[in-house]
């Protein structure tokens, strides 16, 4: 498990070497990391990411204010309200 955390750690590093290596120097010199067709698209996921989010939020809402309310419900219920829905051990 070790070897593993070693390894992975060892990997992000060289990840990072490469990045420092081509990405800053051209940055320095006034290059775009991105072409204009990748900020388009890097644009286009951003704004599908925020609607997915926006909708699922939405369409789960009633779901968890439903859940919030029968989990209330059943925390407040008296003890006596358990009996005989548990089999006793023979």
């Amino acid at each position: 498990m070790v070897a593993l955390i070693i390894g992975m750690l060892l990997c992000v590093g060289l990840a990072l070497a490469v990045v420092a290596v081509v990405a800053v120097p051209a940055r320095r010199e006034g290059r775009e990391l991105l072409s204009p067709q990748g900020e388009e698209i890097v644009a286009a996921v951003k704004e599908k990411t925020e609607s997915t989010l926006e909708s699922t939020i939405e369409k789960t809402g009633d779901v968890l204010s439903a859940t919030k309310d029968k989990v209330s419900d059943t925390v407040q219920r008296e003890p006596a309200d358990e009996t005989g829905r548990h089999r006793q051990a023979s």
